[in-house]
């Protein structure tokens, strides 16, 4: 069958959708019906760089009626974290510890000590290793990016592999891929950044996928292929773990025109009128009070939005960040509606959240090279718009919507990905379960959750054995708290203490006192978040032993949990 022929099937998701799956699974399994079991079926569903208010049941101007139908019919969750980016948080999510205790304390190279290995570290055990102990199906779609990439010395060669002219091979060593840490079946990307016309590192099991129809789109490609794993239990009762890792609303801008044309005049009035209206949205909403979470000063900004000399630009550039999430809702949209036609929504409970804050990156500044290519496939140059004289959107262009939108997309936090202020931190969570979440529909919980806390309340529901051995080695205890008690609607406080680290940016939470520095500067900030929860108060000047307190806190997380010692080589 060509490869146009199955990618056809893959966007259909209908009857067709089975041959897509039979036609990229290397090892297709047979399917048995059994009897109906009363654990649930889980399905992840994981946002890349999307702000705390970017969905409209957070506060958000985005279409996202998929989205917000979980939370309106779930729990949404006003105190949850990640490790404040990408690959950190998928490292935690997936082994209920904290990143460096999974092998990645900063990106995914291999490096020389054991917090640092750059992939996930051979003493961990992932949820879908566990939840296959238990009986389940297991599968994902997306973005893995926690194994060692394998890059050509050679930067000529790593660049035409990249613009798909050469075959180099694995993307990372095969005994790293999905398929080989608990995954029946996986379709999606090894590594992180993607063209997503035309995506790098796109693999189906552990087979490389070489060539895309002219209308393939990644987003688009991992929800329909969820779907499609949905439609292939329909006939087995058996319980399935479904992780679908998104690559929306991460950088480069790229959405589909249709999409971002619904979002053509909504940011033209500016950053701060955005703002403003999701802060007062948010506390419309109940998910913030005013009195205790102000809407901190906006950051980043050179110049007003009237003097703006690139108004034009930068106003499209959040609407393709508008389109992608748009567009990934949609997806989401299918995933539910599937669910209910197979007859499994009822008892699946379904995840949704982000990986960190919005990206306040200048991606056009990284130019070509790494993983990202030069040119597309039919040879069109790429242009990495450092001046803005391209406009985002199209295959052929790579930018990002920068530090002052991201400041917006995280309305009313401070900062963004990869600090550990909360803009960085402070993720949009919900849960949704029809037969099991017993707290109100459309209401909040207020229990302290943390990504790695996905482990402990998935393995109790269902019904599996956290291991103390895995394959002959010794898996270290998971430090998560079960979410069980929130979803039932017994509150619980859920973590006492909460730390991080990445790239210098650090924090130490005990109780509501939170000692936070950034990644450029190592002066400690003292905050108490029972009054201040966006962080504009600055107490430690006042309360030096506060500050001891919390560092020695911190210190000794760091020295427990693999942070210490750093590499002795940098990257």
């Amino acid at each position: 069958m060509k490869s146009k022929k199955i990618f056809f099937s893959l966007a259909v998701v209908s009857g067709s959708a089975l041959i897509f799956l039979s036609a990229f699974d290397q090892n297709p399994k047979k399917i048995k019906t059994e009897t109906k079991p009363e654990r649930p079926n889980i399905v992840v569903i994981l946002a890349d760089d999307m702000g705390f208010s970017d969905a409209g049941c957070y506060g958000g101007e985005i279409n996202t009626p998929n989205i917000d139908f979980l939370a309106s019919n779930g729990l949404r969750y006003k105190e949850f974290y990640n490790t404040s980016r990408c690959c950190p948080t998928r490292a935690s999510l997936l082994t209920g510890l904290y990143n460096q205790q999974a092998g990645i304390g900063k990106m995914t190279d291999a490096e020389d000590e054991p917090g640092y290995l750059g992939r996930l570290a051979d003493n961990t055990v992932t949820i879908a290793e566990v939840l296959k102990t238990a009986g389940y199906n297991t599968a994902m779609s997306g973005k893995w990016h926690v194994s060692n990439t394998n890059v050509q010395k050679d930067p000529k060669a790593q660049l035409e592999w990249l613009n798909h002219k050469k075959d180099f091979g694995d993307f990372s060593p095969i005994s790293q891929y999905p398929t080989s840490r608990g995954f029946d079946q996986f379709f999606g990307t090894i590594w992180g950044v993607v063209d997503f016309f035309d995506p790098f590192s796109l693999v189906s099991g552990t087979k490389p996928v070489k060539t895309v129809p002219k209308d393939y789109y990644q987003t688009d490609a991992i929800n329909d292929t969820a779907v499609a794993y949905i439609n292939s239990w329909k006939k087995t009762n058996k319980p399935f773990f479904l992780y679908v890792a998104q690559n929306a609303p991460h950088w480069p801008l790229q959405a589909k025109p249709e999409d971002i044309a619904k979002y053509k005049d909504t940011y033209k009035g500016g950053w701060d009128i955005i703002r403003e209206a999701r802060y007062k949205k948010m506390v419309k909403l109940g998910l913030i009070d005013s009195n205790t979470t102000k809407l901190s000063k906006p950051l980043g900004r050179t110049t007003s939005w009237e003097n703006n000399p690139d108004k034009v630009w930068d106003a499209e550039a959040m609407a393709v960040h508008a389109a992608m999430i748009d567009r990934m809702d949609q997806g989401i949209g299918r995933i539910i509606d599937a669910l209910r036609k197979t007859g499994k929504l009822d008892n699946t409970i379904i995840i949704f959240l982000s990986d960190n804050g919005a990206s306040p990156e200048n991606a056009a500044a990284y130019g070509p090279g790494f993983d990202r290519p030069s040119e597309t496939r039919k040879g069109s140059p790429i242009v990495y718009a450092t001046q803005k004289q391209a406009m985002p959107g199209p295959q052929t262009t790579y930018s990002s919507i920068g530090r002052v939108w991201a400041n917006v997309a995280n309305t009313p936090y401070q900062y963004a990905k990869a600090e550990s202020f909360e803009g960085g931190i402070h993720t949009p969570m919900i849960a949704y379960w029809p037969q099991g979440i017993k707290a109100k529909k459309g209401s909040y919980s207020n229990q302290r959750g943390h990504v790695m806390d996905f482990m402990k309340t998935f393995v109790e529901l269902a019904g599996a054995k956290y291991p103390t051995t895995y394959k002959g080695k010794s898996i270290i205890p998971t430090p998560g708290i079960s979410l069980v008690p929130s979803l039932k609607g017994n509150e619980n406080v859920g973590h006492t203490t909460l730390f991080n680290e990445h790239f210098g940016a650090r924090y130490a939470r005990s109780g509501n006192w939170k000692l936070v520095s950034l990644s450029n500067d190592t002066t400690w900030h003292l905050f108490d978040l029972s009054k201040d929860k966006a962080e504009t108060n600055d107490l430690a000047g006042q309360n030096p032993d506060k500050v001891k307190e919390l560092e020695v806190l911190w210190k000794n997380w760091a020295n427990a949990n693999q942070v210490f010692p750093k590499p002795g080589r940098s990257k």
